[in-house]
C-alpha cells in the first residue's frame, strides 16, 4: 500500500489507517480488536489512530495487546483533551494524559500526539510549549491537532515558529464526499504550511458504504440502527441522491461506493492517511481496496461533479 509522510515529518504511514473508536465498549472486544489490527498490518496498513477516551477508555489497552509483539510495525497516534479543566492547568492535564496513554499503550513513545478538539480558553502558546517539551523528552515524536479551523491551524504554525517549538505535523478533521467543507480553506492552509490532512468519517458513518437504503430501516447491528448522530445527519434527500449517483459511477468502474469514498480522498495529495473505523476483517479488506484504487485526474473531476455541495470553489491564499 502507498505510504505518505505525516506532514513534513519523516514518519511514513499507509494512505489508509485504522480508527480506534471501534476498539472497546460498546463496539468490539479485545479479541476482535487484535484480529482487526493484525489483519490490517498483514495488508500493509501501518497507522492506527485512537484517543484516551475511546472505547470507554479501553481502546488504547486493546491496541497495546494487539501490538505486544508488533509495536515497531505500527505508527500509533492518540489524542488528549482539554475539556472540563476546571482549576486544572492545561499543561498538567496534557502531561497527565500523555503518561496515562503511554501506560495504556504499553509503549515508550507516542508517534503522533494530537489535541482532540480546541479549547478557546487555552492559548496556543501554552499547548505548543507543553507539547514541545514532550517531544524534547522523547515521549512524543510528532504532534497534531484535530477539529481545528484553518485560522486556528495557521495561528498555531506562527506560534510554534515564534516559540521555537515543533509545528503541528497534521490536522485531523471530518472530510468526505458528503462533507467537503475542508476544501474551502483548510486544504489550502495545509498545502501552504506543509501540514498533512487526516480525514475522519470518510464513509460518513457508513452512509457511503451502500448499507443504508432510503425508506428502509437501518440494518441490525449498524450505527444507524443504534441511532448514530452522523447517520441521522447524513440522511437527507440531497445525500441520498448523491450516494445513488456515486454507487452507479463506482459500479461502472468495477468498485463499491465505499472504495470510491476512500480512493477519492487519497487522490488529494494533501491527505496523509484516511482514518476508517472498522469492526471486522472484511471491512479492513474493503478499505484497503479503496486505498489501492488510483483515480485519474479526469475520474476525480467526474466524482467531484457528482458530489457537489455549493462549496467547491476554494478560497486560495494570496501569492507570496
Amino acid at each position: 500500500m502507498e505510504r505518505r509522510s505525516l506532514g513534513a515529518s519523516d514518519i511514513s504511514v499507509s494512505v489508509v489507517g485504522l480508527g480506534g473508536n471501534t476498539f472497546g465498549p460498546p463496539r468490539i472486544d479485545e479479541a476482535a480488536t487484535v484480529e482487526v489490527i493484525h489483519a490490517a498490518l498483514d495488508r500493509g496498513i501501518n497507522f492506527v489512530d485512537t484517543a484516551i477516551v475511546y472505547g470507554q477508555g479501553e481502546s488504547e489497552r486493546y491496541i497495546a495487546t494487539a501490538l505486544k509483539d508488533r509495536r515497531d510495525e505500527m505508527v500509533v497516534a492518540t489524542k488528549f483533551h482539554l475539556m472540563g479543566l476546571g482549576d486544572e492547568k492545561p499543561a498538567d492535564r496534557i502531561r497527565a494524559h500523555v503518561d496515562e496513554s503511554l501506560t495504556k499503550l504499553a509503549t515508550d513513545r507516542i508517534d503522533l500526539y494530537q489535541i482532540h478538539m480546541p479549547n478557546a480558553a487555552v492559548p496556543a502558546a501554552e499547548i505548543l510549549g507543553t507539547l514541545g517539551d514532550l517531544v524534547a523528552a522523547g515521549k512524543v515524536r510528532e504532534i497534531g491537532c484535530s477539529n481545528y479551523t484553518s485560522w486556528r491551524l495557521v495561528e498555531s504554525c506562527f506560534e510554534a515558529d515564534r516559540l521555537g517549538m515543533p509545528r503541528f505535523a497534521t490536522v485531523q478533521n471530518h472530510y468526505s464526499l458528503l462533507n467537503r467543507q475542508s476544501e474551502q480553506e483548510l486544504v489550502s492552509a495545509c498545502r501552504t504550511y506543509g501540514v498533512g490532512l487526516i480525514p475522519y468519517h470518510p464513509l460518513a458513518g457508513g452512509f457511503l458504504t451502500g448499507k443504508y437504503r432510503k425508506g428502509e430501516p437501518p440494518p441490525p447491528g449498524t450505527r444507524g440502527a443504534a441511532g448514530s448522530p452522523i447517520v441521522t445527519k447524513m440522511s437527507n434527500d440531497r445525500n441520498w441522491e448523491i450516494v445513488s449517483a456515486l454507487e452507479a459511477w463506482a459500479a461502472d468502474h468495477g468498485h463499491t461506493v465505499g472504495e470510491l469514498a476512500i480512493a477519492w480522498l487519497v487522490a488529494n495529495d494533501v491527505v496523509t492517511s484516511v482514518i476508517t473505523g472498522v469492526s471486522n476483517v472484511a471491512q479492513v479488506e474493503a478499505n484497503a481496496a479503496g486505498g489501492a484504487w488510483e483515480l485519474t485526474a479526469a475520474e476525480k473531476a467526474e466524482v467531484d461533479a457528482l458530489a457537489t455541495t455549493g462549496l467547491e470553489e476554494p478560497i486560495e491564499p494570496p501569492a507570496r
